[in-house]
């Protein structure tokens, strides 16, 4: 497998994201690109705590560059995250032009 420096700008498929999360209520998800200007909303986790299961979002986002922010927006709702895997693919070099 080629070696690649962190300055190349790829474009990057996000296919899914799965993890290991303990806690209480809604977790909300969503994939930000460079300077928010696209995002991709993933269907909500309803956390109960315990469980044995770890979840899996689909995405299908194309960046070169995203941010994964994960969030709960209710009073009392908390989670834990133990693991988290971004399965993310390059598709391409650069963008045309």
């Amino acid at each position: 497998m080629a070696k690649r420096s962190s300055s190349e700008e790829l474009i990057n498929h996000y296919g899914l994201v799965r993890f290991r999360v303990t806690g209480f209520g809604r977790l909300l998800l969503r994939l930000i690109s460079l300077g928010e200007v696209r995002e991709n909303v993933m269907f909500p986790i309803t956390m109960v705590d315990p469980t044995d299961i770890e979840p899996t979002r689909l995405s299908n986002f194309t960046q070169q560059r995203a941010c994964l922010e994960i969030k709960t927006v209710n009073f009392g709702e908390y989670f834990e995250i133990s693991k988290l895997i971004v399965f993310a693919k390059p598709i391409a070099k650069s963008y045309p032009g």
